[in-house]
């Protein structure tokens, strides 16, 4: 027998992608969707899953995920974004791992898809990602965006895939990817680190040449060229925006 575990996911108008997510951990033990205002049929897919809903205003990523594996009855989860879903080899491997676990908490290979591609190398593969954790050993860090899950104890390696299949267009995609970069560059202001603009011309050149090059980006074709391209100009502006609040706490700059 296996140890028992619980599918969290956090959710708010995830209707188009939650179904397909569920139903790749049928084998799951308990389902709790943490929602955050849905109002289209999210909250119905996932009771038709027979998930218990618990409604929770948005915290923050991290904050938010943690609320819900607080709210699990089992200590082992699982925990998946509703775009996400586990290919047939990973959730043979979550099974073999429950029976006798031997690590605290288990990373896993997450394949992203853009612009239409499975992007097999650069930064979009493998992506590793712990999403299956002994929670009295293991918790989501408090990081309002590009959280993860932190763990003192041993991690061990799943075999297999943990798809990410979004279904935003590249308009939506590269909005969230500005919010985000604002959200990072308050939180780094608020720690007080400072941004250089050694950093602002070197670090978008560093990641292309790491993960276009380095990593093989180059094989995932346009769809890796434009992904990579998007991180690079993620650094750019996530240390512009940090040298920004810098210069307004110093009164350099004016409305």
């Amino acid at each position: 027998m296996r140890a028992p575990f619980s599918l969290v996911l956090i959710t708010r108008n995830a209707g188009a992608q939650l179904h397909a997510s569920l139903d790749s951990a049928r084998f799951a033990d308990e389902v709790v969707v943490v929602d955050s205002g849905s109002d289209d049929d999210t909250v119905q897919i996932a009771a038709s899953f027979g998930a218990r809903i618990i409604s929770q205003s948005w915290l923050g990523f991290g904050p938010q995920k943690q609320f819900a594996v607080d709210r699990a009855r089992h200590d082992w989860v699982l925990c998946l974004d509703a775009d996400e879903r586990l290919t047939t080899e990973l959730a043979t491997s979550i099974e073999s791992a429950l029976s006798a676990p031997g690590a605290a908490a288990y990373r896993m290979a997450r394949c992203n898809r853009f612009l239409g591609r499975w992007l097999r190398h650069g930064e979009g593969y493998p992506d590793w990602s712990i999403r299956l954790f002994d929670r009295r050993c293991a918790r989501w860090s408090d990081d309002l965006v590009h959280e993860h899950v932190l763990c003192d104890e041993p991690i061990a390696t799943l075999a297999g895939d943990l798809r990410h299949e979004s279904a935003e267009s590249l308009d939506a995609y590269l909005a969230k990817q500005n919010r985000y970069t604002t959200l990072q560059a308050q939180r780094l202001h608020d720690q007080g680190k400072r941004a250089s603009v050694l950093q602002l011309l070197l670090s978008p050149m560093v990641r292309f040449v790491k993960f276009y090059f380095l990593r093989l980006g180059f094989l995932d074709g346009v769809a890796g060229l434009v992904h990579i391209g998007i991180g690079c100009g993620n650094s750019f502006f996530k240390h512009a925006k940090l040298l920004a609040l810098e210069r307004a706490a110093r009164g350099e700059v004016r409305s």
